[in-house]
């Protein structure tokens, strides 16, 4: 088993989804780094040379439709290169799990919060910066954690996952 590269995937976003609740944010070295572990494992021969064009097409196309979102103002930008290049690690075999699981899992976390912002804060918890954040009605939503809860629960119907087994 190559634990080290099958735990980058989940590492990574283990903290892209922390880093969205914590701060509303998902910052660019998280994307960059998957990118640069996607094209390690091509390089160490987890992603066949000839199927590199197809993660790339499943990423892009993510990429053009969040850009879509993102310039609506639906979505923001950390999120929109989170899941696009979740894709690219992904490839088209479970885009479509990823895609419909990111939807509910986003849609219960949206109407959590906003059932959330409907009571006060208990009084322990209003020092909490990244709580009261979370808490404001003008907040929007960390949907970043919703398409890195997403990636785990398919990741392992990947390539990357079972060529990583040996399967």
């Amino acid at each position: 088993m190559n634990a080290p590269i099958l735990l980058l995937f989940p590492a990574l976003m283990a903290y892209a989804a922390a880093s969205d609740l914590l701060t509303m944010t998902i910052p660019n070295r998280i994307s960059l780094a998957l990118v640069a572990g996607f094209a390690a494992l091509v390089l160490l021969g987890f992603v066949p040379i000839k199927d590199v064009p197809m993660h790339l097409a499943a990423g892009a196309l993510v990429l053009v439709a969040c850009f879509g979102m993102f310039a609506a103002g639906w979505m923001g930008g950390g999120d929109a290169k989170l899941a696009a290049v979740t894709a690219l690690w992904l490839g088209f075999d479970p885009l479509l799990d990823y895609l419909l699981v990111t939807a509910v899992a986003g849609g219960a976390l949206t109407l959590g919060l906003l059932a959330m912002r409907g009571v006060p804060l208990p009084a322990f918890a209003l020092g909490w910066t990244w709580l009261t954040r979370l808490h404001d009605r003008k907040t929007g939503i960390p949907y970043g954690i919703a398409l890195a809860g997403a990636a785990l629960l398919v990741y392992p119907e990947s390539p990357v996952w079972r060529a990583g087994l040996g399967l």
